[in-house]
């Protein structure tokens, strides 16, 4: 077995492998034995989660001080503006703690449409418009990129973690609710 697991977490699923009665655990999906996520993803977040049996790989994946690059794609409700975004660039006040700045684009709509449907689909509104923005961070700190969009003036309809590090969701071809011996570290 790899020391490294990749996997792409579903929406609705608890970064956990003990039973939740509310949400689908990793037990469901992932059957082996002494793995633990490296790092977390929200239960009502998506996309690349690391898995491994290392305890010192696992922290150097999670912990802050390593600055591992995690990329996010995050669907916003509102529209572009660069005094807003310019708050994520140069770092946000959460109240508890002081973001990093963070490495932000606009995604192309080609790129984008690659993501799969959310089931349950996200909440519509057909008079408030939304739109994707790619954060890099190195930090991941609880529902940090939620906190910092939503400080912006942008609330975050859709979070999906498409890396970490070198791993990249669409190089390792991974459908929601699969996983994979990770081919490198990130």
């Amino acid at each position: 077995m790899s020391d490294l697991i990749v996997f792409n977490k579903p929406y609705g699923v608890i970064c956990q492998f003990s039973p939740h009665e509310k949400h689908r655990s990793l037990k469901e999906f992932i059957e082996l034995p002494d793995v633990y996520p490296a790092g977390r993803l929200d239960t009502d977040s998506e996309g690349l989660l690391l898995l491994t049996a290392d305890g010192r790989l696992q922290a150097k994946i999670a912990d802050p001080r390593y600055k591992t690059v995690k990329t996010y794609w995050a669907q916003l409700e509102g529209s572009p503006d660069e005094a807003k975004l310019d708050l994520l660039r140069h770092g946000v006040d959460l109240g508890d703690f002081v973001t990093r700045p963070a490495q932000i684009r606009l995604p192309e709509k080609s790129e984008t449409d690659c993501l799969w449907p959310r089931v349950p689909p996200i909440r519509v509104r057909k008079s408030v418009p939304d739109f994707w923005l790619e954060i890099r961070i190195s930090e991941g700190k609880n529902r940090q990129v939620r906190r910092m969009t939503a400080k912006a003036g942008y609330p975050c309809l859709r979070l999906v973690r498409v890396g970490i590090g070198r791993l990249d969701l669409w190089q390792l071809d991974l459908a929601p609710g699969q996983w994979r011996p990770a081919p490198c570290l990130p």
